[in-house]
């Protein structure tokens, strides 16, 4: 109980530092519909091209607005040396990954929210007709991204070149995250059910979200502290 409330305090702390300074989010945002619109006129709104490739290109877009949250992550925290204090404080680096984990959780689904109407109407598909499973699968995978983000994010704050690095180290570990969920996107966003034969992808989905937020938590004191 002691870590959910102590995790719940950095997950506080962050949230209300970005909503004071709103830079992360509005970043993030504006960049996530610029590229929604760019893409929009490569694509006809009306083929069937884009019903096939609607969950690739959603899925690109939260990866790249993933990438600009997460870097900001623990950088926030080196101005006069935050960081450090938040490490000798009593909390412990797993509470403090973990609190941070749902604060970009958070910070990542509203941006992904915001996208998806927006997304409905440049790309003409009827997203909201599967809304609560397709929901379940954005959480799903935005979990998954940012657990491993969070993770890396700590282990590049102290480099220069952190906003180049992460999205290198951190891409090629989400990609069972984005094939999952991509195929399953792709079929609600049609406005079909998930069938039997999808059902693996939830699976993947689950699992890789469980083992990477035990892995993370676990070394997270190796990777804060060293």
């Amino acid at each position: 109980m002691n870590f959910l409330r102590n995790s719940l305090a950095i997950t506080y702390k962050d949230l209300r530092s970005e909503i004071r300074g709103k830079d992360t989010i509005n970043a993030s945002l504006s960049f996530s519909l610029v590229i929604l619109l760019l893409f929009s006129f490569a694509f006809d709104p009306d083929s069937d091209e884009v019903r096939e490739i609607s969950g690739g290109l959603l899925w690109l877009v939260f990866a790249f607005a993933s990438s600009l949250i997460l870097s900001r992550s623990f950088a926030r925290e080196l101005i006069n040396d935050c960081l450090d204090a938040l490490i000798s404080s009593p909390i412990s680096p797993a509470e403090l990954f973990f609190g941070k984990a749902i604060a970009n959780f958070v910070l990542l689904l509203v941006v992904e929210l915001v996208c998806l109407p927006v997304f409905g109407i440049f790309y003409n598909v009827q997203w909201a007709r599967q809304f609560p499973v397709l929901l379940l699968v954005v959480m799903l995978g935005t979990w998954g991204m940012t657990v491993i983000g969070t993770l890396f994010s700590a282990m590049t704050v102290n480099l220069r070149l952190r906003e180049i690095m992460l999205p290198t180290l951190v891409y090629p570990f989400i990609i069972p995250v984005l094939l999952g969920a991509v195929q399953l996107s792709k079929v609600l966003i049609g406005g079909e059910p998930v069938g039997a034969d999808n059902q693996v992808w939830f699976r993947l989905l689950v699992a890789f979200d469980v083992v990477f937020t035990l892995l993370a938590v676990a070394f997270a004191d190796t990777v804060l502290v060293g």
